[in-house]
Protein backbone atom coordinates (compact mmCIF):
# COMPACT_ATOMS: atom_id res chain seq x y z
CA UNK A 1 0.00 0.00 0.00
CA UNK A 2 3.02 2.11 0.23
CA UNK A 3 3.53 2.33 -3.32
CA UNK A 4 0.46 3.61 -3.87
CA UNK A 5 0.59 6.56 -1.52
CA UNK A 6 4.28 7.47 -2.30
CA UNK A 7 3.32 7.45 -6.38
CA UNK A 8 1.47 11.07 -5.81
CA UNK A 9 3.89 12.37 -3.65
CA UNK A 10 6.98 11.81 -6.50
CA UNK A 11 4.70 13.46 -9.24
CA UNK A 12 4.10 16.17 -6.85
CA UNK A 13 8.11 16.08 -5.71
CA UNK A 14 8.83 16.21 -10.06
CA UNK A 15 6.27 18.86 -10.61
CA UNK A 16 7.40 21.65 -7.74
CA UNK A 17 10.96 20.05 -9.32
CA UNK A 18 9.89 21.61 -12.58
CA UNK A 19 8.12 24.26 -11.56
CA UNK A 20 10.89 25.85 -10.05
CA UNK A 21 13.07 25.14 -12.72
CA UNK A 22 10.87 27.38 -14.89
CA UNK A 23 10.83 29.81 -12.85
CA UNK A 24 14.62 30.19 -12.17
CA UNK A 25 15.35 30.00 -15.42
CA UNK A 26 11.96 32.71 -16.30
CA UNK A 27 14.36 34.83 -14.23
CA UNK A 28 17.30 34.08 -15.73
CA UNK A 29 16.18 35.13 -18.86
CA UNK A 30 14.45 38.62 -17.95
CA UNK A 31 17.53 39.68 -15.35
CA UNK A 32 19.87 38.87 -19.26
CA UNK A 33 17.15 40.63 -20.92
CA UNK A 34 17.43 43.25 -19.30
CA UNK A 35 21.27 43.40 -19.21
CA UNK A 36 21.19 43.18 -22.83
CA UNK A 37 18.72 45.80 -23.45
CA UNK A 38 19.86 48.53 -20.32
CA UNK A 39 23.51 47.33 -20.26
CA UNK A 40 23.99 48.71 -23.94
CA UNK A 41 23.25 52.47 -22.47
CA UNK A 42 24.31 52.25 -19.30
CA UNK A 43 27.22 49.94 -18.32
CA UNK A 44 29.17 49.91 -22.52
CA UNK A 45 27.66 52.59 -23.43
CA UNK A 46 26.94 50.55 -26.82
CA UNK A 47 30.45 49.01 -27.20
CA UNK A 48 30.08 46.35 -29.89
CA UNK A 49 31.74 43.45 -28.02
CA UNK A 50 29.79 43.83 -24.76
CA UNK A 51 26.52 43.71 -26.86
CA UNK A 52 26.97 41.13 -28.33
CA UNK A 53 27.80 39.18 -26.05
CA UNK A 54 24.63 40.33 -23.89
CA UNK A 55 22.53 39.10 -26.62
CA UNK A 56 24.03 36.07 -27.00
CA UNK A 57 23.76 35.08 -23.29
CA UNK A 58 20.48 35.96 -23.46
CA UNK A 59 19.69 34.00 -26.40
CA UNK A 60 21.59 30.72 -24.72
CA UNK A 61 19.37 31.28 -21.54
CA UNK A 62 16.45 31.76 -23.48
CA UNK A 63 16.94 28.25 -25.25
CA UNK A 64 17.36 26.73 -21.87
CA UNK A 65 14.25 28.63 -20.93
CA UNK A 66 12.21 26.97 -23.40
CA UNK A 67 13.98 23.75 -23.02
CA UNK A 68 12.70 23.83 -18.98
CA UNK A 69 9.24 24.57 -20.50
CA UNK A 70 9.33 22.13 -22.45
CA UNK A 71 10.68 19.00 -19.47
CA UNK A 72 7.51 21.09 -17.33
CA UNK A 73 5.19 20.24 -19.97
CA UNK A 74 6.38 16.47 -20.78
CA UNK A 75 6.18 15.44 -17.13
CA UNK A 76 2.71 16.58 -16.80
CA UNK A 77 -0.41 13.87 -16.40
CA UNK A 78 -2.42 13.60 -19.50
CA UNK A 79 -4.90 16.46 -19.19
CA UNK A 80 -2.68 19.35 -18.34
CA UNK A 81 -0.42 18.92 -21.79
CA UNK A 82 -3.66 19.51 -23.35
CA UNK A 83 -4.87 22.56 -21.42
CA UNK A 84 -1.20 24.07 -22.00
CA UNK A 85 -1.35 23.11 -26.34
CA UNK A 86 -4.85 24.93 -26.64
CA UNK A 87 -3.43 27.86 -24.61
CA UNK A 88 -0.51 28.10 -26.64
CA UNK A 89 -2.43 27.57 -29.92
CA UNK A 90 -4.85 30.44 -28.71
CA UNK A 91 -1.76 32.51 -27.19
CA UNK A 92 -0.39 31.94 -31.03
CA UNK A 93 -3.54 32.61 -32.85
CA UNK A 94 -4.02 36.00 -31.18
CA UNK A 95 -0.28 37.10 -31.48
CA UNK A 96 -0.08 36.90 -35.13
CA UNK A 97 -3.39 38.05 -35.70
CA UNK A 98 -3.33 41.19 -33.42
CA UNK A 99 0.66 41.47 -34.07
CA UNK A 100 0.12 41.98 -37.94
CA UNK A 101 -3.46 43.89 -37.46
CA UNK A 102 -1.35 46.29 -34.78
CA UNK A 103 1.64 46.66 -37.63
CA UNK A 104 -0.87 47.50 -40.40
CA UNK A 105 -2.71 50.00 -38.66
CA UNK A 106 0.71 51.88 -38.41
CA UNK A 107 1.14 51.23 -41.89
CA UNK A 108 -2.35 52.68 -43.14
CA UNK A 109 -1.72 55.39 -40.52
CA UNK A 110 -4.68 54.70 -38.20
CA UNK A 111 -2.19 54.85 -35.33
CA UNK A 112 0.39 57.48 -35.17
CA UNK A 113 3.01 55.83 -32.79
CA UNK A 114 5.44 53.32 -34.35
CA UNK A 115 3.92 49.73 -32.65
CA UNK A 116 5.98 48.44 -30.17
CA UNK A 117 6.86 44.50 -29.37
CA UNK A 118 6.32 45.05 -25.60
CA UNK A 119 2.81 45.48 -26.26
CA UNK A 120 2.25 42.30 -27.65
CA UNK A 121 4.41 40.69 -25.42
CA UNK A 122 2.08 41.66 -22.70
CA UNK A 123 -1.15 40.90 -24.58
CA UNK A 124 0.17 37.91 -25.29
CA UNK A 125 0.96 36.74 -21.60
CA UNK A 126 -2.77 38.28 -20.75
CA UNK A 127 -4.07 35.66 -23.60
CA UNK A 128 -1.59 32.74 -21.93
CA UNK A 129 -2.82 32.91 -18.40
CA UNK A 130 -6.73 33.54 -19.26
CA UNK A 131 -6.68 30.22 -21.66
CA UNK A 132 -5.09 28.42 -19.05
CA UNK A 133 -7.53 29.70 -16.33
CA UNK A 134 -10.31 28.76 -18.78
CA UNK A 135 -8.45 25.67 -19.12
CA UNK A 136 -8.58 24.28 -15.82
CA UNK A 137 -12.23 25.52 -15.42
CA UNK A 138 -13.46 23.99 -18.54
CA UNK A 139 -12.72 20.46 -17.39
CA UNK A 140 -12.83 20.72 -13.74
Amino acid sequence: MKQVDELPMRFKTVDAENGRSVKAWTIAWVVTCALAAFGTRILWDFATIPTIVGVLINLTVGFFWVLAIVKQVNAMDELQPEIFLDAAATTLGVGVVCGLSYELLEDIRLISFQPEIPHLVLLMCLTFMASRILGYRRYR
